[in-house]
């Protein structure tokens, strides 16, 4: 039976919990928050599991959590999290740096032949044959007080964690595979994925790489607009103005309130509160050159010559992903092998584990510095003098 969880609402209780801590050599954790409402997510409850130790802190009843997190960012505990982005999201936003080293075990799966992206759950389940319930998934976890399930379903998404985690890990250390994460994971800790500077706001928008000259600059100002709008009244982008709305008033450019109020999607509160900001913003970005746009293949269809050299890089992946007991498939798709031929720097071939496998390697074949060929009916790779 799993360990049952503390629920840590008071200072003593706090520093309690930090007295047992101290001198962990990992900690597991996640998060519980809501964002439905608010431009930050709001941290509603911490969930910790580290040596035996299970405790639910509650970030709403306490005045602070620096002494726990001074523990957190100790660079000698590892921190593991499955598909952290979002927890490491709010620890950025409270104290505007990173906990490391971590270990993410989604980033890690793959590598043991788990599924690329696989969830929580279907994690346990493969790892640990547990069927973890739903029942919770939907909870407002601002309400107080939390029940006793609450806090159980919430302790189960560390509980878990840990094991996977002591799992997970002496296999990859097995099969000399953990140092292959090192790139993943020091991703993770880059404050350029947390930041969201509002100048390039404009870039989260579907359909704006199909804008040019006027619109797109309006596009851009008006993003950049919303994005500082948003942070400032801590209110989600859509209920400033909404992505569909802001490409619309980019392509109409009304020119007053009364044109304003033709644009689509533009109700009367957003005219009453932004409406005299907006029509000057569109105005003065009009006569503006826009940032440039990253310029990408966006043929479509390939040459025959390019599905040629498709074919034979998939030949390598292929090859290495059996010497490397992984799914071809999870190593690299023939959507990866387009964006690394078209010189993409966005590329998971360019970046961590997969970079080590086999990304290096393709980069030297489409450059002419490997020679493919056929010895005993293997393909064969050897670089060139």
């Amino acid at each position: 039976m799993p360990t049952s969880p503390l629920y840590v609402d008071t200072p003593q209780q706090l520093s309690e919990l930090c007295a047992k801590l101290a001198d962990v050599p990992w900690i597991i954790l996640d998060t519980e928050f809501l964002r439905e409402k608010t431009y930050f997510p709001k941290f509603c409850l911490l969930q910790i599991a580290a040596n035996g130790i299970v405790a639910c802190v509650d970030p709403l009843a306490l005045e602070t959590l620096d002494a726990l997190f001074e523990i957190i960012f100790n660079p000698r505990i590892t921190k593991v999290f499955h598909s952290g982005r979002q927890d490491l999201e709010i620890i950025f936003n409270l104290y505007g740096k990173l906990p490391g080293p971590v270990f993410d075990t989604q980033i890690a799966a793959p590598l043991l032949g788990l599924g690329e992206q696989i969830s929580y759950a279907g994690l346990v389940a493969e790892l640990l044959g547990v069927n973890l319930t739903k029942s919770h998934s939907r909870t407002d976890w601002t309400r107080r007080p939390l029940s006793p399930e609450q806090i159980r379903y919430a302790a189960d998404d560390v509980i878990y964690l840990e094991q996977a985690y002591l799992t997970m890990r002496p296999r990859l250390e097995k099969l000399n595979r953990l140092s292959w994460l090192e790139g993943d994971f020091q991703e993770l800790l880059d404050t350029a994925n947390y930041e969201n500077p509002p100048e390039l706001a404009w870039q989260r928008i579907g359909g704006v790489n199909q804008l040019k000259s006027k619109p797109l600059s309006i596009v851009q100002t008006l993003a950049a607009w919303r994005e500082q709008t948003a942070r400032s009244q801590d209110l989600p982008r859509g209920w400033v103005l909404k992505d569909d709305a802001l490409l619309d008033l980019a392509r109409q450019q009304p020119a007053n309130i009364d044109e304003l109020k033709l644009v689509r999607g533009i109700d009367d509160r957003v005219v009453k509160r932004h409406g005299a900001i907006i029509c000057r913003m569109i105005q003065e970005a009009a006569g503006r050159c826009p940032q440039a746009v990253g310029q990408k293949n966006r043929t479509g269809k390939k040459t025959v010559e390019q599905e040629a050299v498709f074919d034979l890089l998939m030949a390598v992946v292929r090859l290495r992903a059996a010497q490397n007991t992984i799914n071809a498939s999870v190593l690299a798709s023939r959507k990866d092998l387009e964006q690394l031929f078209d010189g993409d720097p966005h590329s998971s071939l360019l970046h961590g584990w997969r970079k080590t496998m086999v990304g290096d390697e393709l980069s030297s074949v489409l450059r002419g510095e490997v020679t493919l060929s056929i010895e005993d009916g293997r393909l064969n790779l050897q670089k060139n003098a």
